[in-house]
């Protein structure tokens, strides 16, 4: 698991096609690697890998089909830069939201501008993940944790801080860039549970009646 706060921007160093499949090398003399050792987790561009390979400044990952179907994986190049973050320990602050790492779609930049010192991005979501994205809520973007400050039909907009447009691979994105995107894993499960028959012993179930009248949601 992951909080979607970005420890440090890496490289891309190598990228080795094995077996239909590829091997991802990452540069990263800015991330700490003392504490990480083989079969670890470093989300990588919001995609969690597992550390396959390790060096004093570099770590390599085998990212399977599924993975470069699901995310952009596939679409990087020698030296294009990446967001990382190391899998969080129980102590560790949870400064962003609950990520997995497990990338859903991938979204595109369709507009950017300015506001201020901030730079706001419109994104256009997959219409299958649409309807897991609400206002102020949170979304993760390449791996970094951020929140959805206004939707409209094809997806959302975000404004971006200073701070977090220096400390991740955020200056890179403009029209046309794709990112990958993950959806708050609470509204998955939330889906899935009001999917699920009432139960044979409790005859209970959470449905959009009982959401609406526990103050969960609003009639539209």
């Amino acid at each position: 698991m992951f909080t979607g706060i970005i420890e440090a921007v890496g490289q891309v160093r190598r990228l080795e096609k094995r077996g239909g499949d590829l091997r991802l090398s990452i540069a990263c003399p800015d991330l700490d690697l003392r504490d990480v050792k083989l079969g670890d987790s470093i989300a990588t561009q919001g995609v969690c890998l597992t550390v396959v390979d390790l060096e004093a400044d570099a770590y390599a990952a085998d990212v399977s089909l599924e993975s470069l179907e699901r995310s952009t994986l596939g679409r990087l190049r020698p030296g294009q830069a990446v967001n990382l973050e190391k899998a969080l320990l129980p102590t560790t602050r949870l400064g962003g939201h609950i990520v997995s790492g497990h990338v859903d779609g991938i979204g595109d930049i369709v507009e950017t501008a300015t506001r201020g010192r901030a730079l706001v991005f419109r994104v256009r979501v997959p219409v299958a993940l649409r309807r897991y994205i609400a206002e102020k809520g949170s979304i993760t973007v390449d791996g970094i944790s951020l929140t959805t400050n206004e939707l409209y039909d094809e997806g959302f907009l975000l404004t971006i801080v200073p701070h977090t447009i220096h400390s991740t691979a955020l200056h890179q994105w403009q029209v046309g860039t794709a990112v990958n995107l993950e959806v708050d894993v609470l509204a998955r499960y939330l889906e899935r549970l009001m999917q699920q028959p009432a139960s044979s012993t409790t005859g209970s179930a959470i449905t959009a009646e009982f959401l609406l009248e526990n103050g969960y949601m609003r009639r539209s």
